[in-house]
């Protein structure tokens, strides 16, 4: 034992000397002191927990001070990673990086380490507690930490939490962690309910049950898996433990520690190579300290570490099994050898059967025999739980009274072992050595280059049995090379591997016996089948039976048709399972010789259905094939044969006596010809460079074949391209010719749209220009008729104004007030009627004039615009004519009233005063008539001259716009049309 202290270290050596375990298992003891000023004030510096990589070559332990170091053993180096500065509450190094390992210190954070760079990486926070456990998804990238309160899922990629678990305040968490190989998260609380989780979906799967719900609750602390995932181990607060199925979800068994066992605080399985993660042996810890290794099979105590004046607080097992280190109270940590520790385990089993209660006569008997088992010992106490041992501590058969013999004697009784101990029983009898040392190195080697394409050749549906067989018959070629070039040997060593396939040590074991004792003469030939064999097959055959070997003589069937066939196969290809294991009983418990026997009478046996055979091909159907014979009654004309036969062609005096595998190291094994064998080997490496070298040039090839079509197929996406580019530029170009075309149609239409819009103005103004001009005429009679109107009236009235002068003078003043009022409101009406056609004429112009700006061109435009001008400008003259003769009408209209006002004043006065005035008034009177007489034909002879200058202007203007009709009709005529791009 060497004793490393790491106080004031950063780094050094972790063994100093040769490793060597002492008596007690310990490789190492890891101490951390803290120096003082005297030898007085020194004292430790206690290391809490500590964990194993995936490697289980390297060792992280965290101390109360909160520095982590980091032990490697395999590079025989530490190193002081980090000082936290915080005490460690738990550790966890197998992380997909495997450089990488997580640590949850007392302030409620975990944090993530480089062990290389030595560097924080990440540092995670969310718990409220203390973190007690962690639990890391078999690939690594997931991570489950644990506090009284909660538990909460990390992403290791990115640091980050994806879930958290909360539960009530009165239903505590104990414990949370993922199975081995799964996705399913395991939650056990403090009301001793267990579920398992979907990781992705956090739905509940199942949840496993403890027996006798109304008892005394067990509270659950401390859990274990199989490395395989299948079973589940619970404890607690009790000295039972429960074993659960986790494939069907049920409660197995329930252990019973012994009495002195009051609470688990951990356990943890120890891994073996050779049991395909079906683990066996559980690390126990207790309330006292001590760290028990159980067998869960036998229930039976291996061995245990630990003292009551040192006890052990905390416990971790290297997934390799190498290395098993304990945190003790003082806060040192002890690291064991597992397999110093497990020495005893390489010994062969103790005796299974403890009392065998049988006659002396089992010929003539019919007792039953019972096989009672052990109980689980520890002290002076043991276990209520029994079961059957598989192979562990001193084989004391004899020291039972429990011999070959004895054995013997059961088979003969019988016909078979009892199938609860047929396999340990086997074991008894083959004298098996269990040489784990020497199996684990031959398993080292790696697969067999003969073995590696197996499942081509042999596609078994199970991939474990596949890799079970593969491993067995690769130890086997690199135990002998013989066994490397035997076709043969997968037949007859898969029984063997199905039957054995979680203890392949065992398994290797049997058929290297086999091979060693049943089949040492079978190469002496190879690669032909073993004639000497084969020989004393037929030698015993023609003794016992001519008249068969002579029909197979007769029909050209040879020993290797009818023996050959049984052997290689050991008899399995033509027996179901329990045949050929009553059959094995019996071959296994006899001289290697009855093999022969049995080869001959199953031919006897089957004699009836041979002689009937004449095609060559029936008879190896009938070896090949299970045929309706008894197992029994093989078995029987066996020992019959072996009873019968003479001892000059016995083939007990040929074949040796059965030799067991040496212990330690197994034997050499060299009987067949060598250079057959060596040439074979070279012949086999040498076709395996062949194929390598085709194999290398059928890649290049292939490579060079998937450069070439991808050379091809980027050519062909190229042309594809160009083709899908020109379509498409076709396309775009067909698509802008017939918008080109649509344009160019709407450009004409549009041009013809405007010439009609233009032609459709033009009428439209020349049919308002004579609409006005018909208006005028209307006015200018309405005024004229209007004249006269008020002419005669006005001579009614004075006419009648001299009849009635007095009566109705006010009725005329009203009647002339009344004429003058219509009168206003008719010029009034008449200027409305005027400013409306002004408007109208002015908004004809406008448009006119827009719709010729933007249809026509500069030219046409500017024509048509003189031409709506001088329009305009005679128009405004007309206006201006008809303003003034109307302001004329109305001044000579004042001017009369106004005389004729006077006159009947002059008149009303002349009547009031004498009558020579009145005469006088009467006389002017009618020279006032007269002078008006001559005044209203002079207002008349005017009239009739403006009327005639209008008739002319009129008749002018109408000339004029005909002319220019005509003239804009002969223009348009000749004017060539408006191209295209000049339009808006």
């Amino acid at each position: 034992m060497q004793i490393l202290d790491v106080c004031k270290k950063d780094s050094g050596k972790v063994f100093q000397r040769k490793v060597a375990a002492g008596s007690d298992g310990v490789l190492l003891t890891i101490v951390h002191s803290a120096l003082g000023s005297s030898p007085l004030n020194s004292r430790n510096i206690r290391f809490l927990h500590t964990a194993f990589d995936s490697s289980g070559d390297r060792l992280v332990a965290g101390d109360y001070l909160g520095n982590v170091h980091v032990f490697d053993f395999h590079a025989n180096r530490f190193s002081l990673v980090q000082r936290t500065g915080s005490p460690c509450s738990a550790l966890a190094f197998n992380l997909h990086r495997r450089n990488e390992f997580l640590v949850a210190t007392a302030d409620y954070s975990l944090k993530c380490f480089d062990c290389d760079s030595k560097e924080l990486v990440a540092m995670m926070k969310g718990h409220e507690s203390i973190i007690h456990a962690i639990s890391v998804h078999s690939s690594g990238r997931f991570a489950i930490t644990t506090s009284t309160d909660t538990a909460q899922l990390w992403d290791l990629d990115s640091f980050q939490r994806k879930r958290k678990l909360n539960v009530k305040e009165n239903v505590g968490i104990v414990k949370v962690f993922f199975l081995p190989m799964s996705s399913t998260i395991v939650t056990c609380f403090k009301d001793d309910s267990i579920f398992a989780w979907d990781s992705e979906t956090l739905e509940c799967r199942y949840q496993l049950h403890s027996p006798n719900p109304g008892e005394k609750a067990v509270s659950f602390k401390a859990f274990a898996t199989t490395r395989d995932g299948r079973l589940l181990v619970g404890g607690g607060r009790s000295r039972f433990l429960h074993i659960w199925s986790l494939e069907n979800q049920t409660l197995l068994r329930v252990v019973e520690l012994p009495r002195k066992v009051t609470c688990v605080h951990f356990m943890e399985f120890l891994p073996d190579s050779f049991d395909s993660g079906s683990n066996q042996i559980l690390a126990v810890l207790s309330q006292d300290g001590i760290l028990q290794f159980i067998n869960i099979v036998t229930f039976s105590q291996l061995f245990q570490i630990g003292r009551l004046d040192d006890r052990i607080s905390s416990a971790a097992i290297s997934p390799n099994g190498r290395y098993t280190a304990v945190v003790t109270e003082n806060g040192h940590i002890n690291v064991y050898s597992s397999q110093a520790l497990s020495q005893e385990l390489n010994k062969p089993p103790a005796p299974l059967v403890k009392v065998l209660k049988s006659n002396r006569t089992c010929e003539s008997s019919t007792s039953t025999q019972e096989l009672s088992t052990k109980s689980l010992k520890s002290g002076s106490t043991g276990s209520r739980t029994r079961g059957h041992p598989s192979g562990h501590g001193v084989m004391s058969d004899y020291a039972d009274g429990l011999g070959t013999d004895r054995l013997v004697a059961i088979l003969r009784g019988y016909g078979e072992y009892p199938a609860k101990y047929r396999i340990f029983i086997w074991r008894i009898i083959l004298r098996l050595p269990e040489n784990h040392t020497a199996y684990a190195a031959l398993l080292e080697k790696g697969t067999h280059p003969a073995y590696e394409m197996l499942h081509e050749k042999y596609p078994i549906k199970s991939q474990k049995l596949l890799r079970v067989l593969q491993r067995v018959l690769s130890a086997l070629a690199h135990w002998s090379p013989i066994f490397g070039e035997t076709s043969y040997l997968p037949l007859l060593a898969f029984p063997f591997v199905k039957l054995f396939q979680n203890n392949q040590l065992v398994c290797f074991e049997i058929v290297a016996t086999i091979l060693t004792s049943w089949c040492r003469h079978w190469f002496e030939y190879f690669p032909n089948p073993p004639i000497n064999l084969l020989s004393l097959v037929e030698n015993v055959l023609g003794y016992h039976d001519k008249e068969l070997l002579q029909h197979f003589v007769k029909h050209g069937v040879t020993s290797q048709i009818y023996a050959w066939p049984l052997l290689e196969t050991f008899f399995s290809e033509v027996l179901t399972c329990e045949e050929w294991l009553k059959l094995s009983d019996n071959i296994f418990s006899n001289h290697p010789s009855f093999v022969v026997m049995v080869t001959v009478s199953y031919c006897i046996v089957g004699r009836a259905a041979l002689l009937r055979c004449s095609e060559f091909d029936d008879f190896k159907y009938f070896f090949h094939h299970r045929n309706a014979m008894s197992v029994n009654q093989v078995i029987t004309e066996a020992y019959h044969l072996e009873d019968s036969t003479p001892d000059e062609i016995h083939p007990c005096n040929v074949l040796e006596t059965f030799v067991p595998l040496t212990k330690g190291q197994y034997p050499i094994f060299n009987k067949f010809p060598k250079f057959i064998v060596d040439f074979q080997v070279q012949e086999r490496e040498r076709i395996r460079r062949e194929e390598e070298e085709f194999l290398k040039q059928k890649t290049a090839a292939l490579e060079l074949r998937v450069a070439a079509m991808n050379r091809e197929m980027k050519m062909k996406e190229l042309h594809l391209l160009d083709a899908t580019r020109r379509k498409f530029i076709s396309f775009t170009q067909q698509q802008k010719q017939a918008e080109l075309a649509r344009l160019d149609d709407e450009i004409r239409r549009r041009v013809a749209q405007r010439d009609d819009e233009t032609r459709a103005a033009i009428e439209e103004i020349e049919i308002k220009n004579m609409e006005l001009q018909l208006q005028k005429r209307m006015f200018e009679q309405e005024l004229y008729q209007g004249h006269i109107d008020l002419t005669e009236r006005q001579k009614a009235e004075l006419e009648a104004q001299k009849r009635q002068m007095e009566i109705e003078r006010e009725r005329t003043i009203k009647e002339r007030d009344t004429e003058r009022f219509k009168e206003l409101q008719t010029r009034t009406a008449q200027l409305q009627k005027l400013s409306q056609v002004d408007h109208l004429n002015d908004d004809a112009d406008y448009k006119l004039e827009m719709e010729n700006i933007r249809r026509l061109d500069e030219i046409e435009e500017e024509k048509n615009h003189a031409i709506i001008s001088r329009l305009e400008e005679e128009n405004k003259e007309l206006e201006t004519g008809i303003r003034l003769l109307m302001k004329e009408a109305e001044t000579r209209k004042a001017e009369s009233a106004k005389s004729k006002y006077e006159l009947l004043a002059a008149d009303y006065s002349g009547k009031i005063g004498s009558p020579s005035k009145h005469l006088q008034a009467s006389n002017a009177n009618r020279n006032g008539n007269e002078d008006t007489g001559n005044e209203d034909g002079d207002t008349f002879i005017s009239l009739r001259r403006h009327r005639s200058s209008f008739d002319e202007k009129e008749k002018q203007m109408m000339a004029n716009v005909r002319r220019l009709r005509e003239k804009l009709a002969h223009e348009n005529r000749n004017k060539k049309p408006v191209p295209p791009y000049q339009l808006e």
